[in-house]
């Protein structure tokens, strides 16, 4: 179970000032809530300061650095995508919350990849044997993987045209419907919505195509700079982002909630606090003062009321807010969409993000290559061995 500290304790274990602490929360370097006995304070992971005071110790050193990052002082890659800027989410310098107030996706893509002609997702209907949803979605773009084209060599118009035929076969193969209309109505129509609620997976796909430098985006830029194929880039995006703990993680709050619905709100969440267990969906290291891609989301659709209390009652007993995942969980339950909808709208949307990663990794002529330390069994070398 993770232990809290307050602001005086951290400043003491790290050296620093508040002002240092306050920097690192920002960045992401350290999981911040607010104190459950005086909520005017806050208090930051004990593991975290731990962890930051472990690194600062262990100096800069070639070693420590080849050991503990993968370039320069933390994972880093230059990217003009998206950024966060005091606990907001930006896409190329526009507020991504203000953004799905209204924009499409295709919008967003055409801000993301910065493309100079509108950005067109549509899909004609496809041949498929399999029933729409993950299954289906990986094993098109597998088979699109195997014999697509390499990257290098091609104009970017190019390949901005073969992104948006992959985004929209992408998304049929999730069960939106074929056709010209904008994603966020094919899979109403997939999914039979009514129109009010296609705005709202309209605003939820928006506030998903990008999400800075993930763990996804990262397997794509890798792929990217091999010179792989396009579908073979957004593949190794979309495999990892298929992990419970990253693009996933919406299914894990989505087994809370059937909990809740069939135990009621009050035993689950006395089973969690009484264990230590982490509640999935609530709190994000990234928004120490709530994930306001969620709160956008929340504020425009009522939950089961089972569900509410339930946000209410982790919120008051706490402290935590709810991210991105408990919101797209709730809309999933509130319109009683199929099973994996959650995760077939995110993939669909990130698949945006991953694909603007992959186009400008292609900037950079260096393969990403990151070397490893052996740390195994020392080899059994000949000695006098002629040369």
């Amino acid at each position: 179970m993770a232990s809290w500290i307050a602001m005086d304790e951290a400043c003491r274990l790290l050296g620093v000032q508040p002002q240092t602490v306050y920097a690192y929360v920002s960045r992401g370097k350290l999981e911040v809530m607010t104190d459950p006995a005086d909520t005017r304070r806050s208090l930051y992971r004990g593991e975290d300061v731990a962890a930051l005071a472990k690194r600062k110790q262990a100096g800069r050193k070639h070693e420590t650095l080849a050991t503990n990052t993968l370039f320069g002082a933390e994972p880093s890659i230059p990217t003009a995508l998206s950024a966060f800027v005091r606990g907001r989410l930006y896409y190329r310098g526009r507020d991504a919350v203000r953004l799905a107030g209204s924009a499409s996706v295709e919008e967003a893509a055409q801000v993301l990849w910065a493309a100079e002609q509108p950005v067109d997702f549509s899909s004609p209907k496809p041949a498929r044997s399999l029933k729409p949803g993950r299954v289906c979605a990986f094993t098109a773009l597998a088979g699109l993987a195997a014999g697509g084209h390499s990257t290098r060599g091609r104009l970017t118009r190019v390949l901005h045209a073969e992104g948006q035929a992959l985004v929209g076969q992408l998304a049929s193969a999730f069960g939106a419907q074929a056709g010209r209309q904008a994603l966020h109505l094919r899979f109403a129509q997939g999914w039979n919505l009514p129109r009010e609620a296609s705005e709202l997976l309209r605003t939820a796909m928006v506030l998903l195509v990008d999400h800075e430098l993930t763990s996804s985006a990262f397997a794509a830029r890798i792929a990217a700079s091999t010179g792989a194929s396009l579908p073979a880039c957004l593949l190794a995006g979309l495999t990892t982002l298929s992990g419970p703990l990253h693009g996933d993680a919406s299914g894990r709050v989505q087994a809370l909630f059937d909990e809740v619905e069939r135990l009621g709100e009050d035993q689950v969440l006395t089973h969690y606090l009484s264990t230590g267990l982490a509640l999935p969906g609530f709190g994000h290291h990234l928004y120490p003062d709530g994930d306001p891609r969620a709160a956008a989301l929340l504020a425009l659709f009522e939950p089961p009321q089972a569900i509410s209390r339930f946000i209410e009652k982790v919120r008051d007993l706490t402290g935590l807010q709810p991210n991105i995942d408990v919101a797209l969980a709730a809309l999933v339950a509130s319109h009683q969409l199929p099973a994996d909808a959650a995760f077939g709208l995110f993939a669909t949307a990130r698949s945006v993000g991953l694909l603007a990663h992959s186009l400008e990794q292609l900037a950079e002529t260096q393969v990403i290559r990151p070397r490893g330390r052996y740390v195994g069994q020392r080899p059994d070398v000949e000695q006098g061995l002629p040369a």
